[in-house]
């Protein structure tokens, strides 16, 4: 059973400032986020727009900083010598834009690894960029309230699904008291944590981080040769680690029930569906997939074998490796409960610390937030 942890911004010298939450933000000011993952480091700089925001500049860089950390518990010298380069050039781009609202978090591989903060205080010497860890439950809330404008005014269940590099979140919510056109927002409103539900607001009914994303699966089966064979026992292994939460054994209802999934290998199955070569975050994010249209990709996936994967350009070459573990989990998913279509999110940890840096200083808009119909 994988643990659940309580919930758990700070800038460098530079462009330090009093806390945000102590002062009021200046007219148009810019926020970032920056979300440092077992696989990928990535940010955005984004400026409040209505009930929404604006990217202004973003940054995704691949440092694989969980590298081995399955087989010896350790960050390695090369992966964090990787991710303080890739810092150092946010930290460039947060001075460029003089961005003095933003949080600045670590993952999976942090929480996990034993030298974890050593890593953290080479980052401040390094970068002068303050880091901090967050714990798994405000990870999966930060997932959850990213994914508000997709849900639908239909949905009375509702389970959001944020696969990353060293963990995968799932979260199980009860709509069915909140009107329907309140749904989107009574989301947004999770971001001040999962145990305490307002009357008529939503519900978590069930959550879990299990210790296993697309980067620390493939490595459990690292010495598996056979392809196929491969996946069916990540599978499987995914599986037997949902034993505890609650709605495994409940099983989906008939009826309002709706699944988004927030990650690269949600994002890259959709894009391979839509045959997109070159890929477009407009026609992804919102794409509503079948489970027979999920299966068909993954099916194509192990058709093409490991050399065909690397040189399948809708799956990238920065994804080959680790589609397959993440498809396994979604497919995992697909088969326990049983429905007709997945949500597909083009958004995630790094969307939801920008919404709730902003609605925490109330500079986004409260109508326009509508979901979808």
């Amino acid at each position: 059973m994988a643990p659940k942890r309580p919930a758990g911004a700070d800038a460098f010298p530079k462009i330090a400032v009093e806390p945000s939450a102590t002062r009021q933000p200046e007219e148009g000011a810019l926020y970032a986020a920056l979300d440092l993952g077992t696989n990928s480091c990535r940010m955005l700089i984004a400026r409040p727009k209505g009930s929404q925001f604006q990217v202004i500049d973003s940054f995704s860089k691949p440092v694989q900083l969980g590298q081995g950390l399955e087989a010896s518990g350790r960050l390695s010298r090369s992966s964090m010598a990787r991710t303080v380069h890739a810092l150092q050039v946010c930290r460039r781009k947060l001075e460029q834009h003089r961005v003095r609202n933003m949080r600045l978090v670590a993952t999976e591989a942090c929480r996990r690894a034993r030298n974890g903060r050593d890593l953290l205080r080479t980052i401040r010497r390094e970068t002068g960029l303050q880091i901090e860890t967050i714990s798994a439950e405000e990870e999966a809330r930060l997932a959850v309230i990213s994914c508000a404008p997709l849900v639908s005014h239909k949905t009375e269940t509702l389970m959001v699904v944020d696969i990353g590099g060293g963990s995968t979140e799932l979260v199980w919510i009860d709509l069915e008291d909140v009107e329907p056109k309140e749904r989107p927002r009574a989301i947004m409103r999770l971001s001040d944590g999962f145990g305490n539900p307002q009357p008529g607001g939503a519900r978590v009914v069930d959550w879990i981080s299990v210790p296993l994303g697309v980067a620390t699966l493939r490595d459990q089966f690292a010495d598996v040769e056979d392809d196929q064979g491969r996946f069916a026992l990540m599978s499987w292994y995914f599986e037997e680690m949902l034993s505890g939460f609650t709605p495994y054994a409940e099983g989906a209802p008939d009826e309002g029930f709706q699944i988004i999934g927030t990650s690269g290998t949600v994002t890259t199955v959709a894009a391979s569906f839509l045959g997109l070569r070159r890929y477009d975050r407009t026609k992804v994010d919102g794409l509503e997939m079948t489970s027979t249209q999920i299966d068909r990709v993954i099916h194509s996936y192990l058709q093409l074998g490991p050399d065909g994967r690397r040189a399948d350009p809708r799956i990238g070459r920065e994804r080959h490796a680790l589609i397959m573990s993440g498809a396994a989990i979604l497919q995992t998913l697909m088969r326990i409960w049983p429905t007709s279509k997945l949500s597909v999110a083009d958004r995630g940890l790094r969307e939801g610390l920008l919404y709730a840096q902003m609605v925490r200083d109330g500079v986004l808009a409260s109508e326009g937030l509508n979901g979808v119909a």
